[in-house]
C-alpha cells in the first residue's frame, strides 16, 4: 500500500469518526460519495433507456445498494469486476481468488435486491 493510500485511509477513518460523532447513527448509513452515486446512475440510465423513470429507478437502486454494502466493499467488487474483464494473465488473477468472488457475490446480491425494490 502506498503512503498516499495509507494517508487517504487514515483521513477517511478520521472523517467517518467525526461525522459519526456529529450525527447519531451516521456510521450505519454506508453513505457513498456523490460522484460514485452519479457514475452508477449514469451507467444504469444508459442501460435502461435514459428516461425519467430510469433516473428514478437507478437512483433508488444505488440507494438500496448503499444501504446493503459498505462503500469499501462496493469499490472492491467494482474493481475486481473491471479488472477481471482484462484479457490474459492479468485479468485471470482477479477471476479466481475466493475474496474476489465473495466481493462480487455480495455486490450481485445487493444489485438483485435493488432490482426487486426499484424496477
Amino acid at each position: 500500500m502506498t503512503l498516499l493510500a495509507m494517508m487517504r485511509d487514515s483521513l477517511l477513518g478520521l472523517a467517518t469518526a467525526v461525522v459519526a460523532a456529529a450525527r447519531p447513527g451516521a456510521a450505519g448509513l454506508n453513505d457513498y460519495p456523490t460522484d460514485t452515486r452519479a457514475d452508477y446512475v449514469f451507467a444504469c440510465m444508459k442501460t435502461n433507456g435514459d428516461t425519467r423513470q430510469a433516473l428514478e429507478q437507478c437512483s433508488c437502486s444505488i440507494d438500496v445498494i448503499a444501504s446493503i454494502l459498505p462503500y469499501d466493499l462496493y469499490i472492491s467488487a467494482e474493481t475486481v469486476l473491471s479488472l477481471s474483464q482484462v484479457p490474459g494473465r492479468f485479468g485471470a488473477m482477479f477471476q479466481s481468488p475466493e475474496q474476489a468472488r465473495s466481493a462480487i457475490n455480495d455486490l450481485r446480491r445487493a444489485q438483485a435486491e435493488a432490482r426487486v425494490r426499484c424496477f
